[in-house]
């Protein structure tokens, strides 16, 4: 059962978490186990309040937030403002004029030959985003694959030039709020600079979402209901590093979720209730992955599928991961913080792999 494997790991190997299955778009099963906060330190010194885990708990979803911009993207090609093969010269000219072989299809199968990360929180605030699209190619354009945040963070400011308003205000427009996702956001930082040189568009006014920024920058105050991560950082604050330098909204990391949430995401991915969305989970023939890659997606992913080995959806280092199999109509999620107290606690790959398992025993069981 569901809650079993989820007991057996709490808080051996995850502090909290939350796994929600379901078949045909119904749930089926879902559990909450452990708890948000449970640390005041790396050493593991237990918190004097302990909040439960509960299956409307939110968590920081990490390179799942991945999706949501690819998404974004995808709504932006359909439109006619965006093409996949077009050089990222086109919008980036002043980073990629002297590489106008790169595509935004090469970035969102991370064959671009980017680095996996860039480091800013030494810069300016104000330069952090140009420096990471100035960063050099490291392996060849079009492969092999390398997976990079780099890569993904240049797709997200891509989406507010094409979209003319902040990632965080597409991602709410455009996937979020058409898909009822009232739990689901980024969490903007005090220093986050709009980088956009265009006004929002009509279709992304003033966020409205109960986790997102208030005018003044500032997440709001009440974050009782979400999981903690390190211990160097505040509860609802961003845990990727790059995503944290640039204000808490990047396109590889920086969205907050509930597992209900991510699962309605899912469904919508499963179903192709978003724009291109047979073009974004289709096999993209990437060179010596280790794994089948979509847009943005990753498909039968040997660290998170477990016997599911077909499904499409992605992982994230918080914990996190979203599988959507369509051939056995099931889409299953879990979510975790796995970096509360510290990073590095083994035993993450085993747990995403026995939810997997739980989730085909559910569709066999009479």
């Amino acid at each position: 059962m569901l809650a079993d494997v989820l007991s057996a790991t709490v808080p051996t190997i995850v502090p909290a978490a939350v796994a929600v299955i379901a078949v045909d778009g119904e749930v089926v099963a879902a559990e909450a186990a452990g708890e948000l906060v449970r640390y005041t330190d790396p050493d593991g010194t237990l918190a004097p309040v302990r909040p439960p885990a509960r299956r409307d708990s939110v968590f920081d979803l990490a390179s799942i937030s991945k999706l949501f911009t690819t998404s974004v993207i995808l709504s932006l090609v359909a439109e006619g403002r965006l093409d996949l093969d077009a050089p990222v010269a086109t919008w980036l000219p002043a980073f990629y004029a002297d590489r106008p072989h790169i595509t935004l299809r090469h970035l969102l199968t991370h064959t671009a030959g980017l680095q996996p990360t860039h480091r800013v929180d030494h810069v300016s605030p104000a330069a952090r985003m140009d420096t990471i699209l100035a960063t050099p190619i490291t392996s060849p354009v079009g492969g092999p694959y390398l997976y990079t945040d780099v890569g993904m963070v240049t797709v997200g400011r891509i989406a507010e030039i094409a979209g003319a308003a902040p990632l965080d205000e597409l991602v709410r427009a455009r996937v979020t709020e058409p898909l009822g996702l009232t739990d689901t956001a980024y969490r903007r930082l005090p220093f986050r600079e709009d980088t956009s040189p265009l006004p929002p568009s009509g279709d992304a006014g003033p966020s409205r979402d109960p986790l997102a920024s208030t005018g003044q920058g500032h997440a709001p105050a009440d974050v009782s209901r979400i999981a903690k991560t390190e211990c160097h950082r505040a509860i609802g604050e961003v845990h990727d590093e790059t995503a944290h330098s640039l204000g808490g909204v990047a396109g590889h990391a920086g969205v907050f979720s509930t597992a209900d949430d991510v699962l309605r995401y899912g469904e919508a991915l499963r179903l192709g209730h978003l724009p291109l969305t047979d073009e974004m989970t289709r096999d993209h023939d990437v060179k010596n992955a280790p794994f089948r890659h979509g847009l943005g997606v990753r498909i039968g992913d040997p660290a998170v599928v477990g016997p599911l080995t077909d499904a499409f959806g992605h992982s994230g280092f918080t914990g996190t991961s979203l599988l959507v199999d369509r051939a056995r109509r099931l889409t299953v999620v879990l979510l975790t913080n796995a970096v509360h107290p510290v990073r590095g606690r083994p035993g993450i790959r085993e747990l995403r792999h026995a939810v997997a398992a739980e989730a085909l025993q559910i569709v066999f069981r009479p």
